[in-house]
């Protein structure tokens, strides 16, 4: 791509690789629109990686009386499941009742409403549970005698954008990685955007509109990079930047519940079952201030996690059982609220057609990705004057689909069992573990990556326990990744279960084996 051409390059440009970024593009790419996608650092590198990692309607919303997230939420969350089983699943949630804190009486109101504000096919519905009893209570204080049990769903928040980003590129959508975009100029006939990789290539690209789906950085980016033809900032709206921490620490607890654990400031924090060995506390609710790339943790958010799980399990939980942390930024629409925790997480679409067409898309939570990408769609299409059809609810993501493995789909839990197990029986030389670890990762395209591989020996060298070169040139290859983070961090969390040696074993490979940078898929730009 060079300055001088004219034409359209794509017809919309969307800037920002995080989940609705990701979703949009593939929206948009299925319904045949020419697509480029611009993200300036890996795929869900920053908030979409660090999300609490649920499937979930909000419960705490009900009491902010936002009915209409909480519903759009629960709607969206068997459409999930059923779309990718291989990195969602059902999971039931524990809420030990404290008296102190809601009567039972408010909690069972609430807990009706969320059984039934959206049809339910999978998830089973709320019950009181007796913890005295129940095996939920055998890590519990022995002032928990009450409980209530409900469903939501887990998921690999990180592999869910990857997922999106191929879905999008098999559609025709081109996904650039460490590409940032310096400067987006606005005329009548179009946008014209100059990208910079992490090599330092810039190239241009010419769209008929442009979507800023850029998450904590979308309003910097209307007011830096952004602009009318007369030099002008395109911001309209302020961002409020939140910091949700959480923390890791080793198991908990031996069942496969998660908690909900109320808290004297009237927030909730969860613990759950994390990568078999953990248990994953959080999440905290700080204002931000400065660039989200210095999010981190700091003590007194490790402080107050340990505080208020300890309040609750036998066994405390102190600082020095943290393994590891990692903060994400939400981006909410500043409503002037004094609490982080009362601002809304429901999203908004902003369309501005003075010139060539512009959406910002403003707030918004995992679970409402799809149906957000959906509506994005819509609405580019509908500024571009040729409105097309939705497609993608109904439609399994890359993996999802299991049927020439196990047939008919049934449910997304117990089909993921059926694919694990004929997995093993196909390839019976795969050590259990690892024939699992890869269908969580890839599902059905696990044939793929095993294709003409007839034993162990054929994955290549073990860089790092379970993971073999098979794997690593894998990732490279269709998945973007580019440096032992975006393996470790992101398309796994293999670096959770690996020692700094081993961790940097995978480094040292990674950099060893970098293709040579292909200026018009950039995806082999080194991290950042």
């Amino acid at each position: 791509m060079t300055a001088s051409d004219t034409s359209p390059h794509c017809d919309v440009l969307i800037v920002g690789g995080g989940i609705n970024g990701a979703g949009i593009a593939r929206d948009l790419a299925g319904r045949g629109w020419r697509v480029v996608l611009a993200e300036q650092d890996d795929l869900a590198s920053h908030t979409s990686s660090s999300s609490t990692k649920l499937i979930h309607g909000g419960l705490r919303y009900l009491e902010y009386h936002e009915f209409s997230l909480v519903r759009k939420a629960l709607q969206e969350r068997e459409v999930l499941l059923k779309s990718a089983p291989h990195i969602m699943w059902p999971l039931r949630f524990v809420m030990p009742h404290d008296p102190s804190m809601r009567p039972a009486w408010l909690i069972r109101l609430g807990l009706f409403l969320y059984d039934h504000l959206a049809r339910r096919e999978v998830l089973p519905g709320s019950r009181g549970v007796d913890l005295r009893t129940h095996p939920t209570g055998a890590p519990l204080k022995a002032g928990y005698t009450r409980g209530f049990v409900y469903s939501d769903g887990w998921v690999d928040d990180a592999r869910l954008v990857v997922l999106n980003a191929l879905d999008a590129q098999t559609q025709g959508a081109r996904i650039l990685t460490r590409t940032r975009c310096t400067a987006a100029v606005r005329s009548a006939e179009g946008w014209h955007a100059t990208l910079q990789g992490s090599d330092g290539r810039v190239h241009t690209v010419r769209a008929r509109a442009l979507v800023n789906a850029a998450g904590p950085w979308a309003e910097s980016f209307l007011r830096q990079q952004a602009q009318s033809a007369r030099g002008e900032a395109l911001a309209t709206r302020s961002l409020r930047l939140v910091k949700g921490s959480h923390i890791v620490v080793p198991r908990c607890f031996e069942h496969d519940h998660a908690y909900i654990f109320q808290n004297p400031d009237k927030r909730i924090i969860f613990a759950i079952p994390y990568e078999g060995e953990f248990t994953l506390i959080g999440t905290t609710d700080q204002e931000l201030h400065g660039d989200p790339r210095g999010a981190r943790i700091d003590a007194d958010e490790i402080a107050y996690l340990c505080e208020q799980a300890s309040r609750y399990f036998t066994r405390p939980v102190t600082p020095a059982d943290v393994v590891w942390s990692y903060s994400g930024v939400r981006p909410l629409l500043d409503d002037a609220s004094g609490d982080p925790s009362a601002v809304t997480r429901d999203y908004l679409l902003e369309s501005n057609t003075d010139a060539a067409p512009l959406l910002s898309v403003w707030g918004g939570k995992i679970t409402t990705f799809r149906k957000l990408a959906e509506d994005a769609a819509t609405e580019v299409g509908r500024m571009l004057g040729d409105t097309r059809q939705p497609w993608t609810e109904g439609r399994t993501l890359p993996g999802g689909d299991f049927s020439d493995w196990i047939g008919p789909a049934r449910r997304p839990d117990t089909d993921f069992e059926r694919l694990v197990l004929q997995v093993q029986q196909r390839h019976p030389w795969l050590p259990a573990p690892l024939a699992r670890r890869l269908a969580r990762a890839y599902g059905s395209r696990i044939a793929e990556l095993l294709h003409g591989v007839r034993d162990l020996a054929g994955l290549g060298a073990e860089i790092a326990p379970g993971l073999h070169e098979a794997e690593l040139h894998y990732l490279q290859a269709t998945e973007w990744a580019t440096c032992a983070d975006d393996v470790l961090w992101r398309r796994s969390k293999l670096g959770l279960h690996y020692t700094p040696a081993q961790r940097q074993q995978v480094h040292d490979w990674m950099a060893a084996t970098l293709p040579t940078t292909d200026p018009t898929t950039m995806k082999a730009s080194p991290c950042n």
